[in-house]
């Protein structure tokens, strides 16, 4: 049961985006898991996305990410940018998060289709990669000041913002991508996200995605996958 009302209320369904492919994939280490993404379209044609982890495994950070859900949901009616949702989201859900002596990670972005511009902010989790289509090479997003949610109440995000061209993708990832152990206890690390990035540019986003996982499957060997893995990806289709 747990596992079913995680499913339908976490990992959100992905709205039409014109302009761009969005996909979202997510699996828990466990019968259910503390990694989410979602996706709340605005107003302005904007699309919001957000990926995130919280600290722990099984039901109770399942529990967690519900209450990071509702936060999310909630600021984005209310705030216009990235970085004012992060702040609205911490300022929610700081003293809940401190009692229970726990934290969230978070990127919050938001894409837009008339300019190819995405806006982005973090709150302590790491940033995500640029596919530069046509130099073919990845990078990381430069990198905004952020601190966990549930560190302190009145913190303030900060929020930069990057322009897209066509056919770049914008990975967003959690730690579980990239520490994924093998039999060695070798871990899958960021060099090998890199290069299967680079290998499936041309694929549409949802496949890159699930080829992305078979590559970490290969990697592992049937290893235990200890951690959650989930990310988002954004593919673009044309120049505004």
């Amino acid at each position: 049961m747990a596992k079913n009302i995680q499913t339908k209320l976490l990992n959100g369904s992905v709205p039409d985006v014109k302009g761009a492919e969005v996909k979202g994939l997510s699996i828990p280490a466990r019968l259910i898991g503390g990694d989410y993404y979602d996706f709340y379209p605005l107003g302005n044609g904007k699309v919001r996305i957000v990926i995130g982890d919280v600290m722990g495994k099984g039901i109770p950070a399942a529990m967690l990410m519900i209450l990071t859900r509702g936060a999310f949901r909630s600021a984005s009616e209310s705030s216009k940018s990235p970085s004012q949702t992060l702040t609205a989201m911490n300022k929610a859900l700081c003293q809940d998060l401190r009692s229970l002596k726990s934290f969230v990670t978070l990127v919050c972005a938001d894409w837009d289709p008339h300019t190819n511009v995405l806006t982005y902010a973090s709150a302590g989790h790491m940033m995500p990669l640029l596919l530069k289509s046509k130099e073919r090479k990845v990078v990381e997003l430069p990198k905004t000041l952020g601190i966990m949610v549930g560190a302190f109440p009145e913190y303030v995000y900060e929020e930069k913002e990057i322009a897209l061209e066509t056919d770049d993708v914008v990975l967003f990832y959690t730690d579980g991508i990239i520490e994924a152990e093998n039999r060695k206890k070798e871990q899958f690390q960021r060099d090998r996200l890199i290069r299967a990035l680079l290998k499936y540019a041309s694929c549409p986003a949802h496949q890159a995605g699930q080829r992305v996982i078979e590559d970490i499957y290969t990697f592992t060997e049937g290893a235990m996958q200890k951690d959650d893995m989930t990310m988002v990806i954004v593919k673009i289709h044309q120049e505004t």
